[in-house]
């Protein structure tokens, strides 16, 4: 359904390609994935927008951020995980991703056969701290196997789904697809359901059936919720709200605003202020140097 675009190139994860953007195949397995364990942990920083391309591991894994937000593409679904959340993504599930600049990109992979639970799907995970200090410690490159095994037995027993999963389903619809294809282009894109109706040649009512049936939410719904997967990664870039707000096309802040906690029971400022607090806040500028930013 996504293609390419006359503005640019549309990344395998949700947005149009960034300048600077390094494209990496799927990254090999720690050398460790073969030991005695279950579990192995490992962290890196991103140093730029970074995507991977389509690719599947044999293992489980377990992805989370701190510092920025991380997008994954699995079929017509588009995941985005950010602070305090991870993503579950079974082993052989064919998926690809984009890390934002900076981040401290996380991930744990679990053996199959030697983890006892299985999430058929992929799912949020609720990254607590302990579940975070035990994968941390598993990430120790000395631990003695005793040591290991019993830290793994209580990573099986905090891991936990999060009660909030911010995924968007991509609609694969013919009679829908420009429309979304047009919004992934420029989420900003005001265009009313009356006016896409007249340049599809269709019905408002038709549309509004079409999005519904294919990712079970209204057109403004599933634009509201685009739109706020994008402002994940642009907070998280050190945006301000206002810069956030004029480039996802809200008339006023408030309006931004208020659409922000209807999805995420929290205000956007209130998002940025965890990474500001951290002092992981890469890009703080004001909103009239980046109106006219996009990615």
């Amino acid at each position: 359904m996504v293609r390419s675009s006359s503005r640019g190139e549309v990344s395998p994860g949700l947005w149009r390609r960034e300048a600077g953007t390094v494209v990496r195949r799927a990254g090999a397995l720690p050398e460790r994935a073969a030991d005695s364990g279950a579990v192995v942990a490992e962290f890196r920083i991103v140093p730029a927008p970074t995507e991977w391309a389509q690719h599947a591991h044999r293992l489980h894994e377990l992805v989370w951020v701190r510092g920025g937000t991380l997008t994954s593409r699995v079929g017509d679904r588009v995941f985005t995980v950010f602070e305090g959340h991870g993503l579950w993504m079974p082993a052989g599930v064919v998926h690809a991703g984009r890390a934002t600049e900076g981040a401290r990109f996380h991930s744990a992979f679990f053996a199959p056969d030697r983890t006892p639970f299985a999430f058929g799907e992929p799912k949020a995970i609720a990254m607590t701290p302990l579940l975070v200090s035990l994968l941390t410690h598993l990430s120790r490159t000395d631990l003695a196997e005793d040591a290991r095994l019993r830290a793994e037995a209580v990573v099986f027993d905090v891991i936990e789904p999060s009660e909030h999963e911010l995924a968007l389903r991509l609609p694969g619809d013919p009679r829908i697809d420009a429309i979304a294809e047009a919004l992934l282009d420029d989420p900003a894109d005001g265009r009313s359901l009356e006016e896409w109706a007249r340049e599809l040649g269709t019905s408002d009512r038709t549309i509004t059936r079409a999005f519904r049936q294919s990712t079970g939410l209204s057109f403004a719904q599933w634009r509201q919720m685009l739109r706020v997967h994008r402002a994940l990664m642009l907070l998280s870039d050190g945006f301000d709200v206002m810069s956030v707000s004029e480039h996802l096309g809200y008339a006023q802040p408030s309006s931004f605003i208020a659409a922000f906690r209807r999805v995420m029971g929290t205000t956007p400022g209130a998002f940025s202020g965890a990474f500001t607090a951290s002092g992981d806040v890469r890009n703080p500028v004001s909103g009239g140097e980046n109106a006219g930013l996009s990615a």
